[in-house]
């Protein structure tokens, strides 16, 4: 009886203190993220998808805006190795000068998830993977829908001017590369100028004004890397006393609200999907790659192309 007793009194003294004390809950994943900056629609609809995402799943986001700087880039990436966060991941304004920081990441064992951007690095294993889209391949829808549109005048020789993204990106590198590459298929087709816009409405609209004031009446296509340069050439164009998407085509990337908006309007011919949405996608990765579950070296995301013809029936389904 008395060794019932003290197993009775055990149970209860165990369940009394397991009452009153607190279950100490799994520490939550901490991600320290360096973003390019707020440059475009896209970049904010990027932003505000990985803040929802991450605030979704309970996990601890460190923000950083570099304001379109690699240097403020490297700062925060440095900050985040000394606070010791679970998981690094950025968007890189630029492709090349990572290989310090990412070694000191590499050192500390923080791993490094990059999104929407590559880098151009000596040593492939300085980052786990890359999330985001094939840039290269975004310039070649846009190419390959210019050169089904060529067909229509066959004689005719068609002049572009490209505002180019931020000078050293990826996306502004690989958009050149794919849409050249597409292009030179056909000698009819000619870059007449280039020059960057750096992404932003303003610097497009300033490009596109030179661009007119040199060439004139002789540009036929804009082909512009992101939505946000496009629009704010459309501005120029107008105030040039031309119609764009008539008296000049206006080919564009990223399939923003805005860019939707222009085609309901007739004033922007075609946008090509960059989708920003990447927030779930990191998180999960985020978790994957805590955990040592493997994840491929390249993930990419999956994309359409949006013509005029169809705008005013995918603009309710627009999210960005």
């Amino acid at each position: 009886m008395t060794c019932n007793r003290r197993t009775v009194l055990a149970a209860a003294f165990l369940a009394a203190f397991t009452a009153v004390t607190p279950v100490f809950a799994a520490k939550p994943l901490v991600i320290g993220f360096s973003q390019v900056g707020a440059e475009s629609e896209w970049r904010t609809a990027n932003t505000v998808s990985i803040k929802d995402a991450a605030k979704k799943d309970g996990i601890t986001l460190k923000f950083a805006d570099a304001q379109q700087k690699q240097e403020n880039q490297v700062k925060a990436i440095r900050s985040f190795i000394a606070q010791r966060v679970d998981v690094i991941a950025f968007s890189p304004v630029v492709e090349s000068g990572w290989d310090t920081v990412l070694r000191e990441a590499k050192a500390a064992k923080i791993p490094v998830i990059l999104t929407d951007r590559a880098v151009n690095v000596s040593d492939p294993s300085l980052y786990v993977t890359f999330i985001g889209s094939d840039f290269v391949e975004e310039g070649r829808r846009a190419g390959r829908w210019l050169l089904d549109r060529a067909k229509k005048t066959p004689d005719a020789v068609i002049n572009i001017v490209e505002l180019q993204g931020t000078v050293g990106s990826a996306p502004a590198l690989d958009r050149k590369k794919g849409f050249e590459e597409v292009i030179a298929t056909n000698p009819k087709l000619k870059v007449i100028r280039s020059q960057t816009g750096d992404f932003t409405r303003a610097k497009g609209k300033e490009v596109m004004e030179a661009f007119l004031k040199a060439e004139g009446k002789k540009i036929n296509v804009l082909y512009a890397h992101n939505d946000d340069m496009a629009i704010g050439a459309i501005q120029a164009i107008e105030e040039a006393g031309m119609k764009p998407g008539k008296d000049i085509v206006v080919i564009s990337i990223d399939g923003v609200k805005g860019a939707f908006e222009a085609m309901i309007a007739g004033k922007l011919n075609v946008t090509v999907e960059c989708s920003p949405l990447l927030g779930p996608q990191l998180m999960q990765i985020a978790r994957d790659v805590v955990a040592n579950k493997p994840v491929p070296k390249r993930i990419t995301t999956q994309e359409s192309v949006f013509p005029a013809e169809v705008a005013a029936k995918e603009f309710p389904n627009r999210k960005y």
